[in-house]
């Protein structure tokens, strides 16, 4: 007989289940929830993930704008191209933070996080509480949800704030559009 324990959903493969497509996409719904304000602050758009160039991040309303982040930072869209947001400490270290969730990169967060998972594949809830003392400045926890794919994550923030993503008919793929693949190289 085997244990309970053997039948268990571990962060292992919840990164071996996050890393397996290529590329995810879909839409995203973004609330900012500020304590001063009745209702969340609401951005809605789409993103694509790439395993290979990072995650673009493009805003449809209220405002129209285009983020990319990867490895090296934020950068912003512009009529000139793709500009890299300056003095972003705490933004690249956000950045980093949202590809290795939406990757499933669980050793990278294990660096500035205690990382609590609970469910099965199908269903799962991932918390993380931060331990760098730079993150413990900024969040109290983060929680992220999903089944295949991340569905939900809810960053709390230390002064009571809060920001909810939520991602909620993404989709995996084999290979980048070509009018994705330009929006990343621009």
């Amino acid at each position: 007989m085997l244990a309970p324990s053997a039948f268990a959903f571990d962060l292992d493969q919840l990164s071996a289940q996050l890393a397996k497509p290529a590329v995810v996409r879909g839409p995203l719904i973004q609330e900012k929830h500020l304590r001063a304000l009745p209702q969340p602050l609401t951005s809605r758009g789409q993103f694509v993930l790439s395993s290979e160039l990072g995650l673009l991040w493009q805003l449809q309303s209220p405002l129209k704008q285009d983020y990319r982040i990867d490895a090296k930072g934020i950068a912003k869209r512009s009529p000139d191209g793709w500009q890299m947001q300056p003095g972003q400490d705490v933004a690249a270290q956000q950045s980093r933070l949202f590809l290795a969730v939406l990757k499933g990169d669980h050793s990278g967060l294990a660096r500035d996080f205690a990382l609590q998972l609970s469910g099965s594949s199908d269903a799962w809830q991932l918390t993380l509480t931060p331990h760098s003392r730079l993150l413990k400045q900024i969040f109290s926890r983060i929680q992220i949800e999903g089944a295949g794919l991340v569905q939900r994550i809810e960053l709390h923030e230390t002064q009571g704030d809060r920001t909810v993503l939520r991602l909620p008919a993404s989709q995996a793929g084999d290979a980048l559009s070509e009018q994705e693949r330009r929006a990343f190289a621009q």
